[in-house]
């Protein structure tokens, strides 16, 4: 199989899809890759890199998309990109298609057979792909609401960690699996005063068990998460619907019950956010304010650590890669059902239900269309 990998166009995006070590294992595979120049300039890798694995190097998105039978890509594909997928193409990337009604449209009508990272399954039933950017985006997640919360950013003008005779600022994680985890342990370690809330009392159990001492938990009533974000000086969004739109949990009536220059960090943006005034912004222009209440709503949070995060993401997705390449899509996923349920889109039909529901679209059981 031809496999391609463009460069990421979505602003301030510095990941790259495969990295040389992927491009390495799908060549030995008997596969021929093609990347688009300075592809993985952003995250480290030379054009050099992956030309002494064997992969060939263009100069134009166009030639890559035009010669490879399945595209790898980081970031949903924009604009541009859709208009040069072509029916019987795979798309093999994060997809995003709850809050997107445009590019599931353009997917649709492109005929490709699109796989999405952040459904593909596991028998824990976790989501191996979008774990190592969750994981990522959680422990960035303090790193952003502490430089939010500086005074001359808008926010409250409190130190995370506090300082002698002066007690440590509040943090509230709404969601407890693996960004709300990742992003607690990370403001815990700073020195933060850390609450989370999740609506599984397993899990529940599970973080007391494993982090009672480092930060405490509560069930995530509508009641408790008003109460407990009426004290908090940053509050971080960390709820997953696998597929779906996020929950709006904080509405912008409650904002009023904020404290003043609070810090929302809204993780969940990929997936329209999980505050009813958030918006997606970028890592160049990342704040704004409503009402007051400083929101942080970058949707590539991973992007700020390239080099990280593309390392971390090709270790996870280049076993599945391979087996697309080297089955072809229909029979890879006859094999592995949790890399079915990555199927969203395949000639022109939805094959994700979260999606069409969200979006008011027919779909189709994946199972169906192999």
């Amino acid at each position: 199989m031809h496999i391609g990998c463009p460069k990421e166009i979505k602003p301030q995006e510095f990941r790259v899809g495969m990295t040389p070590n992927a491009a390495h294992e799908a060549i030995v595979n008997g596969h021929t890759v093609t990347i688009e120049t300075n592809a993985g300039a952003g995250a480290g890798f030379s054009d050099d890199d992956y030309i002494a694995v064997g992969a060939k190097i263009v100069g134009t998105a166009k030639e890559v998309f035009a010669a490879a039978d399945m595209i790898v890509k980081v970031k949903e594909p924009q604009a541009v990109e859709r208009k040069m997928l072509r029916e019987g193409q795979i798309l093999f990337t994060y997809l995003h298609l709850a809050p997107d009604a445009d590019q599931t449209h353009d997917l649709l009508k492109s005929g490709a057979t699109c796989i999405a990272y952040e459904t593909v399954t596991d028998d824990r039933g976790g989501l191996p792909l979008l774990a190592p950017m969750s994981e990522v985006a959680g422990r960035l997640a303090p790193q952003v609401g502490a430089w939010t919360l500086q005074k001359a950013n808008g926010g409250r003008g409190v130190l995370l960690g506090g300082v002698p005779g002066v007690g440590p600022a509040k943090v509230l994680v709404i969601g407890g699996g693996v960004v709300g985890t990742h992003a607690a342990k990370i403001a815990a370690g700073m020195g933060a005063d850390v609450t989370v809330l999740d609506r599984s009392i397993p899990r529940l159990r599970y973080l007391d068990d494993v982090f009672g001492r480092s930060f405490k938990n509560a069930y995530a009533s509508a009641g408790n998460t008003i109460e407990l974000a009426r004290e908090a000086d940053m509050i971080i969004g960390a709820v997953l619907i696998p597929g779906a739109a996020a929950p709006k949990l904080i509405k912008r009536d409650q904002l009023k019950e904020l404290k003043p220059g609070a810090a929302l960090v809204d993780v969940a943006i990929d997936q329209g956010g999980c505050f009813e005034t958030s918006r997606a912004t970028t890592h160049q222009d990342p704040v704004y304010d409503v009402d007051g209440i400083m929101h942080y709503c970058v949707a590539n949070m991973p992007g700020a650590v390239a080099r990280t995060s593309t390392i971390a993401l090709g270790n996870a997705t280049m076993p599945f890669m391979i087996a697309l390449a080297n089955k072809g899509w229909k029979q890879a996923c006859r094999d592995d059902k949790h890399l079915l349920n990555g199927l969203n889109v395949h000639a022109g039909k939805l094959t994700y239900a979260a999606v069409g529901e969200a979006l008011g679209l027919p779909s189709v059981d994946a199972a169906s269309v192999l």
